[in-house]
């Protein structure tokens, strides 16, 4: 049985990529924070396993990571999902908020992938990041949020050289704005306008972003490394 970590997995984006796997057969484990109730329905419905863990504390990301390997035995996914955002001029931003985002998106994703890529190099595998359009080309008022998300393409990009010979994938997945919970701080007026920039008139939903995460991960993209994919409804 094939097998993914999920990073991230009780929210919006994440459990519908938790429940696609899942759906297709694959032993999934996943990390949750705060919404233990949204992660324990989650993997009851799944037969997910689901792990507390805050990975902006070091000693959550290795216990994390340990309980995940030690359960699935090898790794042929792995999905780094788990975000955070703060929204505000940089010049109003505290240093904590900066160092927050930079640890979740690009810190803890390192010292994983420092233990799940020598165990991919066995069998091969895939990594996908959940990134952002906001990676490739700034957000207004989210520079730390861009600044990380752009980083987490320029690693991808950096691994799938570094690894190709062994066999593993590494791709990103980039989001325009998504109908989830994350939009609720906008107006109904702001939500509309979000639509009227995307070119096909509506805003992606979650599983459009499980599908393209999940193809990523299947035999049918062993040929697709090394790229940053916009899935956006042509948001311009």
């Amino acid at each position: 049985m094939k097998t993914a970590i999920i990073t991230g997995g009780s929210g919006g984006i994440g459990s519908a990529i938790v429940r696609k796997f899942s759906e297709n057969g694959w032993r999934c484990a996943f990390s949750y924070n705060k919404s233990k109730e949204k992660a324990q329905t989650l993997s009851k419905e799944t037969g997910a396993i689901a792990i507390k863990a805050d990975f902006l504390h070091d000693e959550d990301t290795s216990s994390f990571l340990n309980a995940t390997i030690e359960q699935l035995c090898h790794v042929d996914a792995f999905i780094v999902n788990a975000g955070n955002t703060w929204q505000g001029m940089l010049c109003d931003m505290p240093r904590s908020a900066w160092d927050d985002i930079i640890k979740l998106h690009l810190t803890a994703p390192f010292e994983m992938l420092k233990e799940i890529i020598p165990l991919m190099r066995n069998r091969g595998g895939s990594v996908v990041f959940i990134s952002s359009i906001w990676g490739k080309h700034g957000a207004s008022c989210e520079a730390a949020y861009s600044a990380a998300k752009a980083g987490q393409i320029a690693l991808m990009r950096s691994l799938a050289k570094e690894e190709g010979s062994s066999g593993i994938r590494f791709n990103a997945v980039c989001p325009g704005p998504v109908d989830t919970s994350m939009l609720d701080v906008f107006s109904l007026h702001e939500k509309e306008d979000i639509v009227n920039r995307c070119v096909l008139k509506h805003m992606p939903d979650t599983l459009d972003i499980a599908e393209i995460t999940y193809f990523l991960c299947t035999d049918s993209a062993k040929s697709i490394t090394g790229q940053a994919i916009s899935v956006d409804s042509g948001f311009i």
